[in-house]
């Protein structure tokens, strides 16, 4: 397979894919590209990267495009027998399947103030109440599913899986902006997802990179 990405400082999405295609231990190669710089139109139009109109991240298996993390996380489940992603108890999946559905439509506000990047700590400011209003949603759903489905493993919903997948952008922005977190699950949260090894890993790929994107590096905009 071949997983083609934006950079790892800031494309939310692109971690999404990767952090899945990781997580099906099946093998692939890595294709990084930097979004919008002086190249990234006329990229858009290879044949690799055209079919999905230039979204990242897109993941091809043989001749078969899948784009969208999401998409990419039932292709993978698919492939591996439905084991690595999804809680194995029918109340449990229910519940995975609706926040991360949830995270993959929702919380603009938040999105929108905080672009995600992984390289910097900006100094903490009051954030909007519409960005506080997606934070107490986000760590209840922690909370919740940690209350609920969390045990015996200290994931969402015990071993890591696709909900922590499509929450860990949201994990970095925490970080990157210092975001007031009043619940101790939702902190002890934060430091196991930061403290995974991919997400470490990811980290330390982001840092090497070269590319800089002006946009994502002004600290937020509560405006």
């Amino acid at each position: 397979m071949k997983l083609i990405i934006g950079n790892k400082a800031y494309s939310s999405w692109s971690l999404r894919g990767w952090l899945a295609v990781k997580q099906s231990g099946l093998p692939f190669e890595e294709v990084v590209l930097s979004m919008f710089g002086p190249e990234w139109d006329a990229r858009k139009t290879r044949s690799d990267i055209g079919v999905s109109g230039g979204k990242v991240p897109t993941l091809w298996n043989g001749d078969i495009a899948v784009w969208d993390s999401l998409a990419i996380v039932e292709t993978l489940n698919d492939m591996t027998g439905n084991g690595r992603f999804w809680p194995q108890n029918k109340a449990a999946c229910a519940f995975a399947r609706s926040i991360s559905a949830e995270m993959h439509s929702s919380y603009m506000p938040l999105r929108k103030a905080c672009p995600m990047n992984v390289r910097r700590i900006f100094p903490a400011q009051t954030p909007s109440d519409a960005v506080l209003a997606d934070l107490e949603r986000i760590t209840s759903l922690w909370e919740q599913t940690r209350y609920r489905f969390g045990k015996p493993g200290p994931y969402l919903f015990g071993e890591f899986g696709a909900a922590d997948i499509m929450f860990a952008p949201v994990v970095f922005r925490i970080q990157g902006y210092e975001l007031p977190i009043s619940s101790e699950v939702s902190r002890n949260y934060v430091k196991t997802m930061l403290a995974h090894p991919w997400m470490m890993e990811w980290v330390e790929d982001a840092k090497a990179e070269s590319w800089v994107i002006d946009k994502y590096e002004v600290g937020p905009d509560y405006s």
